[in-house]
């Protein structure tokens, strides 16, 4: 039996381009996705675009476009966002893709089937914006117009003929099914607003409209389109070519072990899908984590409020692994964070420049001088030098329970200490002084490859094109890189020879 695991970003609405909010689930999906490869996991890493709804349908009649064509459009950035950001993504999938619709239609045959689904009629608030029905508390009004509580929102009042899902049923057995999994919903403050919601009572959920055609029609009656949310939940298992439940795609990846989400669609990952699967006799994910926003400034990024940060700007002004890393260090994973200019910078400088960068240059360099790029043959490890290579190599228990939890901030700070000790040891230990004492030196410089090449495996989630240009060091290609060798201190072999460095980072200039 090999191991297995699957983690989802959201599939991103494609009604405008992608801003910094869909970079940042994406970036750390794939910092997690890459990790479980290293950890010798078969991962299974999906995103893509949500692209039906009456939100789409209105923004292609403003373009004057077929919606087709517009998703075709906009779904393409999204796809070429995934390249830009270096994702290892294993596949992208769209709802306008047959074996979607083919996997939706059967899930409402199934809830149909089974007496989950009835025929009624809806009146109450809708937000096009979110594509959410609200209740009145979680309304208010603002200068004339109605908006949602929760995301500011402008809702309308519907009343048109609707299927409506029995969610009121579930309410019991969705909180003994928290009570049950009490890692389903991490971090535990969206846990316990998921559990305050669904005692406060569940109401019926409208799951098909008329008012509009862009969708995917109800089966045995095309004057109904399936609700938009249902319709993208569906997407997690669609892509593991869903109905087919024998399939080797599915049996080795349902349920996912990570729904990775924002806050702000966290009701409908952790009370709505469960919810659909359970009564469908499906088992839901093991977990769905809803991480914070990404301000701009003090505000959630919005179209219009005009605020977007633009990841590809970023990454053409500073690259692409200064962001990754920066992302991972400087936002507390779970709350919101922005994006500061200023901290990118020192970022960039302190910790990339100064500590990583200086580190290798150092090491490399002082070998080239002394061991003429060659691996030294070490001599017997002394206190000191354990106590560098044991912080890493005992550290592999603590790290994968870490990415196992989504705790990407240790995960990160782990490695920046060991940058600091690292740097630390290679300074007290002054090989430089130590010419006298070759046996001594050429185990120094040992020591510091050893710690190098550990390192780097440990950034190679965050930072995978830096890191790999320092394993290439080595000889090291991405396929040879296994977690379990940052326990092993001998790995590098004496005399083996090794490559020179260039620059990691430029230090960014910046003005007092």
């Amino acid at each position: 039996m090999g191991k297995y695991f699957y983690i989802t970003t959201p599939i991103y609405y494609p009604s405008a381009r992608p801003h910094m909010g869909h970079a940042y689930s994406s970036i750390v999906s794939d910092v997690i996705a890459r990790f479980k490869r290293l950890d010798g996991y078969n991962v299974e890493f999906l995103t893509g675009t949500d692209e039906h709804g009456l939100k789409i349908q209105r923004a292609a009649e403003e373009k004057g476009i077929d919606p087709k064509k517009f998703c075709d459009e906009i779904s393409k950035t999204f796809r070429n966002l995934s390249n830009t950001l270096n994702l290892s993504n294993t596949d992208f999938i769209r709802t306008t893709e047959d074996r979607h619709v083919k996997s939706v239609q059967n899930l409402w045959k199934i809830l149909e089937e089974k007496n989950e689904i009835y025929l009624s009629k809806y009146s109450g608030w809708y937000s096009v914006s979110d594509e959410a029905f609200y209740n009145e508390d979680e309304i208010k009004e603002d200068n004339g117009v109605n908006i949602s509580v929760n995301s500011g929102s402008k809702v309308e009042w519907v009343e048109e003929e609707s299927y409506f899902f029995k969610l009121s049923k579930w309410e019991k057995k969705l909180l003994k099914f928290y009570d049950e999994n009490p890692n389903f919903i991490l971090p535990n403050s969206r846990r316990n607003e998921v559990i305050s919601f669904v005692k406060s009572g569940l109401k019926d959920l409208s799951i098909s409209r008329k008012s509009f055609s862009w969708g995917i029609k109800v089966p045995n009656n095309n004057d109904h389109i399936i609700y938009v949310w249902l319709d993208a939940l569906t997407n997690y298992i669609s892509a593991l070519n869903y109905p087919d439940t024998k399939n080797k795609k599915y049996k080795n990846f349902w349920p996912a072990d990570v729904h990775m989400i924002g806050k702000d669609i966290l009701r409908f990952h952790a009370v709505y899908w469960p919810a659909f699967l359970l009564a469908a006799d499906l088992p839901p994910p093991k977990r769905v984590y809803g991480h914070g926003w990404i301000l701009s400034g003090e505000e959630k990024m919005s179209k219009s409020k005009g605020n977007i940060l633009d990841p590809l700007e970023i990454v053409e002004k500073y690259g692409l692994d200064p962001l990754r890393y920066y992302l991972l260090k400087e936002v507390s994973f779970g709350n919101d964070g922005s994006i500061s200019q200023d901290k990118l910078e020192n970022c960039i400088n302190s910790d990339l420049a100064n500590n990583y960068g200086n580190l290798c240059q150092r090491v490399i360099s002082f070998n080239e001088k002394n061991c003429n790029l060659l691996i030294p043959e070490k001599n017997k490890f002394e206190k000191e030098d354990l106590l560098i290579l044991n912080k890493v190599g005992d550290s592999g228990k603590l790290l994968r329970s870490h990415m196992d939890r989504q705790e990407l901030n240790l995960y990160t700070n782990f490695i920046v200490d060991c940058l600091f000790d690292a740097n630390k040891y290679f300074n007290d230990q002054e090989p430089w002084k130590k010419k006298s004492d070759i046996k001594r030196l050429n185990t120094i410089v040992y020591v510091s490859l050893e710690i190098i090449r550990k390192i780097s495996i440990l950034l190679n989630p965050i930072i995978p094109e830096t890191s790999l240009k320092v394993l290439e060091i080595f000889n090291l290609k991405q396929n040879d890189l296994k977690f379990d060798s940052i326990k092993y201190h001998e790995s590098l072999k004496s005399n083996d020879k090794i490559k020179k460095i260039d620059i990691l980072f430029k230090k960014i200039e910046k003005n007092d």
